[in-house]
């Protein structure tokens, strides 16, 4: 149990420019069960707009203890810090303590996130031009006075009209004062208890966050620790797969260990004999990459964004934690399984998606891999497979999701190489994207399609790493171009799906009969391919080698 506090928490007062000094010279470092930075760049916006309305900010929470020499990842920053007697740790404040000392620095401006500019005539925080604009200063010029000054004196027409403007807007920054607690404490297990208390009752952080909280182990051991950030950074670095949430991460490791997913985390390594905390995430990791591996490679399923449903990789990973090397013949039914689970959906089980995943991971035994599979797809038997909706394509919907890797599979090649997209350009166009939006390219402009039709999927394709104008696609697809020739231009239009006479009638301009037609066609394809991943007709027995002979009957085989 954690102790009490050694002494009350003294209450004080920083202004910004006495911040940023210290993030900027090392003295405030980041507790390891900390979150990682998760604010957008309008988040980052908005806290400078308030700071110059003169709105409250909220407080900040820092921990005074010793910190060693180290180098300290802040954001965008790199800081050589310093062996230090009174390191702040930042307890709770450090997105607001990170989007401060980024966007205020010229270093932290290389992230999108942080690259704020003030607009002299809009009277507003932009984004940093690509292109400098005497009228739009970057923060880092803005917050030092000597560089405003410099700034005005190198545009000298523009002094006269907003000098006072922009270093009063300097001055609110600098001088603007947030309150903060200083907390003396030597025991991290009572830092850790407060931190869990502000983040958990509030319900401001999702459940894998307090349980990597909880969690986390010694300041000093954090290097080696294996956290559930981590796992899905590597996941995705190895694997192309995406970044799977870090809920979804927790839910599989938890489901090594046990098939209630959404059991109590507080005590989870406290009982005698347990794993411990680093084990469960090593062998977590391990079944929860070769899920993704048969998803990617055997089920279909290329990344993340295209999963039907989060909780079905979590079933996948208990199921390769007790058995990481079935057979061929399990691989198929398990791809079965997948793809009728997905078209039923969570409205198959009782209590939706809370429960679907408690009721499938008990099917799994450790004891028996063919027992396991054929729990799984009992569970779900009886279900007519559904045909998919292409009259609504949302990108973060299930159906959508199904039907993209529709598409995936038909191998869909660049109107502009007519080469076939790798998995790596799935992977690119969707860093930090939890759905595949920004892989699909409108190949008809939306005014020229009557209402009726434009949520419809056959308006789209899957285009990753393309970026034309949508004019440029409908004329790449609708006759061939010089680079690519006759043939070349067939294959990219038959992996998008659509026929030379289809491509026709975008150049004559029909786009309702080129949607209309293109629909019935990828409605066969979505057909056909459900009914081969799904295999509804087949019997879904076991692999022969599992079925006793009787001695008689093996004889007379004989």
């Amino acid at each position: 149990m954690a102790t009490t506090l050694d002494s009350r928490p003294t209450a004080t007062t920083y202004d910004v420019e006495a911040l940023v000094t210290m993030a900027w010279s090392g003295r405030i470092r980041v507790p390891h069960f900390q979150r990682d930075f998760r604010w957008s760049w309008e988040d980052v916006r908005r806290l400078f707009d308030s700071i110059v309305k003169g709105y409250p900010i909220g407080s900040l929470l820092l921990w005074t203890r010793k910190a060693s020499r180290d180098t300290v990842q802040l954001g965008a920053l790199r800081i050589a810090a310093p062996a230090a007697s009174d390191a702040m740790w930042v307890v709770d404040g450090q997105q607001r303590l990170t989007s401060l000392a980024n966007a205020l620095h010229s270093d932290g401006q290389t992230d999108v996130k942080f690259a704020l500019a003030y607009d002299l005539v809009r009277e507003e925080f932009v984004r940093t031009p690509a292109v400098e604009n005497p009228l739009v200063i970057p923060l880092p010029v803005l917050f030092n006075l000597q560089q405003i000054l410099k700034w005005f004196a190198r545009y000298g027409e523009i002094s006269e009209r907003y000098l006072d403007e922009a270093t009063n807007i300097t001055r609110r920054i600098r001088q603007f004062e947030v309150p903060a607690y200083l907390v003396s404490q030597d025991n991290p297990s009572t830092l850790q208890d407060i931190f869990d208390r502000m983040n958990n009752y509030g319900k401001r952080l999702s459940r894998a966050e307090i349980f990597a909280a909880l969690n986390a182990g010694d300041e000093d051991q954090n290097d080696s620790l294996p956290a559930i950030e981590r796992i899905a950074e590597r996941i995705d670095l190895d694997l192309k797969f995406g970044k799977i949430d870090n809920d979804t991460v927790l839910n599989a490791i938890l489901a090594r260990r046990g098939p209630e997913v959404r059991r109590d985390i507080r005590s989870e390594f406290t009982k005698e004999n347990d794993e411990g905390r680093d084990a469960a995430y090593q062998a977590g990791e391990e079944a929860l990459r070769r899920a993704v591996s048969f998803l990617q490679n055997e089920a279909g399923v290329p990344h993340i964004a295209m999963l039907a449903y989060r909780y079905l990789i979590v079933v996948l990973t208990r199921l390769f934690a007790f058995h990481p090397q079935p057979d061929s013949r399990h691989r198929l039914l398990l791809r079965r399984w997948y793809w009728r689970a997905a078209a039923a959906g969570p409205e198959r089980f009782k209590g939706g998606t809370p429960n679907a995943a408690r009721v499938l991971c008990t099917q799994v035994s450790e004891a028996s891999l063919s027992d396991s599979v054929q729990g799984l797809l009992s569970a779900v038997s009886g279900d007519t497979l559904r045909t998919l909706d292409l009259s609504r394509f949302a990108t973060n919907e299930a159906a959508t999701k199904m039907l993209l890797c529709v598409w995936w599979a038909s191998s869909p090649r660049n109107p502009l190489s007519g080469e076939q997209y790798e998995l790596s350009d799935l992977s690119e166009s969707l860093i930090d994207q939890q759905t595949a939006r920004d892989a699909v390219r409108y190949i008809v402009q939306r005014r020229t399609v009557s209402p009726e039709y434009r949520k419809w999927a056959a308006a789209r394709a899957l285009m990753p790493q393309l970026d034309v104008d949508i004019n440029e696609i409908s004329s790449l697809l609708a006759g061939p171009s010089l680079d690519l020739g006759h043939h070349g231009w067939v294959e990219v239009l038959e992996s998008h799906g659509i026929t030379p006479d289809m491509a026709s009638y975008l150049e004559q301009g029909d786009v309702t009969r080129f949607v209309q037609e293109r629909n019935d066609l990828l409605k066969g394809r979505a057909a056909q391919f459900l009914s081969l991943m799904a295999e509804e007709e087949f019997e879904d027995t076991p692999p022969l080698a599992e079925f006793e002979v009787d001695d008689e009957v093996s004889d007379a085989i004989d």
